[in-house]
């Protein structure tokens, strides 16, 4: 059976950029099921972010702007106080889709516009469950998923499934067409490319 494996951190600019490029994967090969695997891009962590990394990061959502035309709210910069640390954000879905398995895809639409459009900081468990709350999830239900041994557990399977597959950046889409698996992005593509690739992998005009 051929399902497709994403390796995804939902505070990773470059895959915000890929999410509409994804979709349109999605949409023309809907009977491929997909899976999610949460990349954990930076661990947990209370620091504030240096001034430097803050200004690289910055540089990226410029360079992403011109390169693919996606939309980023850069007050970020001004109204928060950043942190390197997204593995609260990672969590954050993995607890919304224990709670209702159709809620994986709301859980990290809702992160990455509240991150890169409504200037909110998902490093922040009180805004991850504002966020939750906005999807329709019971906020006391999810704020008890966010912190419990289960989801940070979950978390290290997801983790360990990147390391297995020697995932080195975000995002990454693969085919796993039975014991074969066949890489389609490593870092951002546009989906025209990837569908092309899917047609020749999987047969299907």
């Amino acid at each position: 059976m051929n399902a497709l494996i994403y390796i995804m951190d939902p505070m990773c600019s470059w895959c915000w950029a890929f999410a509409p490029e994804l979709q349109a994967v999605r949409a023309r090969f809907a009977n491929l099921p997909i899976s999610v695997i949460m990349g954990g891009l930076a661990p947990d962590s209370t620091e504030p972010m240096d001034k430097e990394l803050a200004q690289q990061i910055q540089a990226t959502w410029q360079q992403i702007e011109a390169r693919t035309g996606t939309a980023f709210n850069h007050d970020f910069w001004t109204q928060n106080s950043p942190r390197r640390s997204t593995y609260d954000a990672c969590r954050a879905v993995i607890a919304a889709t224990r709670i209702r398995p159709d809620a994986q895809e709301g859980m990290i639409d809702a992160i990455q516009r509240g991150y890169y459009l409504q200037a909110k900081n998902p490093s922040d468990r009180a805004v991850l469950t504002e966020l939750a709350q906005q999807i329709g999830l019971d906020d006391a239900l999810f704020s008890q998923y966010l912190g419990d041994e289960m989801t940070q557990g979950m978390l290290q399977q997801h983790l360990a499934i990147k390391g297995s597959l020697g995932i080195q950046g975000f995002p990454t889409l693969l085919l796993q067409k039975g014991e074969e698996l066949h890489w389609l992005s490593t870092g951002y593509r546009q989906a025209d490319g990837i569908i092309e690739q899917l047609e020749k992998l999987t047969g299907e005009r």
